[in-house]
């Protein structure tokens, strides 16, 4: 089709995972910043109720808007009458609707089944009709190399075979899936394949790879992508619920079924482990409880036999429950419920939208994006989408390789984030804390400390070396030593002292401690870099379709014109530094010359003097937010404008706009805030939300990162 690229996407046999390599394409292009679109020409047999898969969590996790699928039933009678090329037209209609203005789409096809073995040439035949690019998708499973790339070529043959100028590659998904051992009805382990394979051992040992067919991917199989929620264990065992719990966020890894008395049964008490246990042991429910006491995520229990335990023993459990414990109970036994539950089937429930955003992250991560990017011919200028600016984050910090203390290394969350930064290569991390009771938490959320991460201990001989050197800054406030030793033992001060003395290149705090308590030894011990004038803050705001930046939203509740014009500044500088071109609006309740008192005065002096400081920035303002955003507004209200309609740094008057309105637009819009980000210090600080998830702490270690490489 002439305009817009098209990727075809289809499998070498079923099980191959089509739909989250699809998704995973979509997100992967997203990420170099194409504009991509998502098709399904048609909906697969039998999937009739409900939602289309595919386009749902496109529709859910991306900014798209896909339309529906034609339903199978009106592609197959036509095919039953010989009407492909009324079918066939029925689908341009539906591509040519969506492909306007796209760079490239990404069409999934559909998988053949038994009772409809020729959907492999419907494929062949719209590939055909969209002038598509075909990416086959398989999983060797049990297969050898040899036998895989028997079933590649079978595959291929529909589409001229694999040398053929319209083949693209092949993604090879689910790589070293091993098989689900089930013993008694429990899923306790896996058995391991034979010989783990990886990307240059398929391109040796698939002749098809060695002839020329490229390896856009080999995908590796991970656990937690196959872990369905307490939740949809819940729903396919038709359990009741005693405690709801986290039930809709722990997963399953493993199921053990627990008879054994508790001296027996203490090994079965893991992360991740959903315990099946009859309704009248109520010795291993408290069991339970006692491990989640201590940090231990159990997935969840289910009391079998359709028994509840007696209300003291629930009361005695409640402080355990408090913690999340799920709990279930069943009418079955626990030898059929432990069965049914480890036989539950692992596609992505419909609604469990934090797993397949995080399997679309995972596939993305491990294709040959620079590949597929060639493929896409566009002189287009490439948008900054969320995910490019996610994904950016990830590179630039690795490249940073930079050491970022944490002082609050006990918080289990802290310490999550800290292995997946070490284990990605995002930053070199130090925990402070006691060792043993980082040990002991990681264990208990299942974390496995990589080598290399870092722990240290705040002993009294490591406080006493920066006595002197604290001392020295703060003696003009009447700092001394006694002071100095107290304030120390604050691993927040400690870290800080760390970082003023240039032995770590950034800090991140503010899981358990407030904005304040990871600010103020910022400001006494780090201080104002050379030439601001103050210290603000900005958040890295990701709209549907594009990131800007929002500042001061955190900081400084009613600054002067000069202030101002110095956190535009800094925010520009920020901006650029990752990776969004700085167009500066200076926001207002007016826009140009039609308001007048001393807020819009403000702002408009604010504007001349950053534009007398970065002659060359573009900035603009007064304007109203509505005309900065909009380009149709713009046109009304300020047509002479380089900024209005086209801002990427919107700055506020004064801090209750700015809080008030990053937050509006956060929950309004659903849409992610990364920050707030502190500008303006010598070395970086970042603060966090107090309720900020594993994945904020990643992100913002890895925006430390990339400001600690630019001091």
């Amino acid at each position: 089709m002439a305009g817009s690229h098209v990727f075809y996407v289809v499998p070498t046999g079923s099980g191959a995972g089509l739909t989250s390599v699809a998704l995973g394409i979509v997100r992967a292009l997203d990420r170099e910043g194409l504009r991509v679109r998502f098709f399904k020409p048609i909906r697969q047999p039998g999937d009739a109720e409900g939602p289309e898969r595919s386009t749902h969590f496109v529709r859910a996790l991306t900014a798209l808007e896909p339309p529906e699928p034609m339903p199978f039933r009106d592609a197959e009678a036509r095919l039953a009458v010989g009407d492909v090329g009324g079918l066939l037209e029925a689908i341009i209609a539906r591509f040519q609707g969506i492909a306007e203005g796209a760079d490239v789409v990404v069409v999934e096809g559909l998988v053949a089944t038994g009772a409809h073995p020729s959907l492999d040439s419907v494929n062949a035949e719209v590939a055909r009709a969209l002038d598509a690019e075909v990416v086959f998708v398989g999983a060797l499973g049990r297969q050898t190399p040899a036998d895989f790339n028997d079933r590649l070529a079978t595959a291929a043959q529909l589409f001229g075979g694999a040398s053929a100028p319209n083949v693209l590659g092949v993604i090879v998904n689910r790589l070293n899936e091993p098989t689900l051992e089930v013993v008694g009805g429990t899923r306790t382990g896996a058995i391991p394949i034979e010989r783990e394979l990886d990307a240059e051992a398929l391109r040796r040992e698939v002749p098809l790879l060695q002839q020329g067919l490229a390896l856009i991917g080999a995908i590796p199989w991970q656990p937690q992508f196959a872990a369905p929620r307490v939740l949809d264990v819940a729903r396919h065992l038709g359990a009741r619920t005693l405690h709801e719990g986290e039930m809709a966020t722990r997963r399953v890894i493993d199921v053990s079924m627990v008879g054994r008395t508790l001296r027996n049964m203490t090994h079965r008490l893991r992360p991740d482990a959903l315990i099946v246990t009859p309704g009248d042991r109520e010795d291993v429910l408290v069991a339970a409880c006692m491990a989640a006491l201590n940090g231990v995520p159990l997935a969840g229990v289910v009391l079998t036999g359709g028994i509840d335990p007696d209300p003291t023993v629930l009361e005695l459990c409640r402080k355990a429950f408090e913690t999340g414990l799920p709990v279930l109970t069943v009418d079955t036994d626990s030898y059929v419920t432990s069965a049914r539950a480890a036989a539950i089937n692992l596609e992505v429930a419909i609604d469990d939208l934090d797993r397949m955003e995080r399997v679309m992250d995972a596939v993305a991560s491990e294709l040959d994006t620079a590949y597929l990017r060639e493929r896409v011919a566009t002189d287009r200028e490439p948008r900054l989408s969320p995910a490019a600016f996610m994904h950016r984050l990830v590179v630039r910090a690795r490249a940073a390789d930079k050491r970022i203390v944490l002082p609050e290394g006990e918080e289990p969350r802290t310490i999550r984030a800290a292995a997946e930064c070490q284990e990605r290569g995002i930053a070199r991390c130090v925990l402070l804390g006691r060792r043993d009771e980082i040990e002991r938490v990681a264990a208990s959320q299942g974390v496995a400390l990589p080598e290399g991460l870092e722990v240290l201990e705040s002993t009294k001989h490591r406080r006493e070396r920066y006595v002197a050197p604290m001392v020295a800054l703060r003696q003009h406030k009447g700092l001394d030593a006694t002071l100095a030793r107290e304030q120390l033992s604050d691993t927040v001060v400690l870290g800080t002292m760390m970082l003023a003395q240039g032995e770590v290149d950034g800090l991140v705090s503010g899981a358990v401690h407030t904005t304040a308590d990871t600010v103020r030894p910022a400001l006494q011990l780090i201080r104002t870099r050379p030439g601001a004038k103050l210290i603000s803050s900005v958040f890295f705001m990701c709209l549907p379709e594009q990131v800007v930046a929002f500042a001061d939203c955190a900081i400084n509740p009613d600054p002067n014109a000069e202030e101002l014009a110095d956190i535009a500044l800094q925010t520009a500088a920020s901006a650029e530094a990752f990776g969004i071109p700085a167009r500066v609006a200076m926001l207002s309740f007016s826009t140009g010359t039609s308001g007048a008192g001393s807020d819009v005065d403000k702002v408009r002096e604010a504007t001349r003097i950053a534009r007398e400081r970065r002659p060359e920035l573009v900035i603009d303002g007064p304007l109203q937010y509505d005309a900065a955003t909009a380009p149709d507004v713009a046109r009304q209200k300020a047509p002479d404008s380089v900024v209005a309609g086209r801002a990427t740094v919107l700055i506020f008057p004064d801090l209750n706009t700015g809080n008030t309105t990053y937050k509006a637009v956060q929950r309004s819009a659903h849409v992610v805030a990364v920050g707030p980000m502190l500008q303006g210090l010598n070395r970086p600080v970042n603060d966090l939300s107090r309720g900020a998830l594993v994945d904020d702490i990643v992100y913002t270690i890895a925006l430390t990162a990339i400001q600690a490489a630019a001091v």
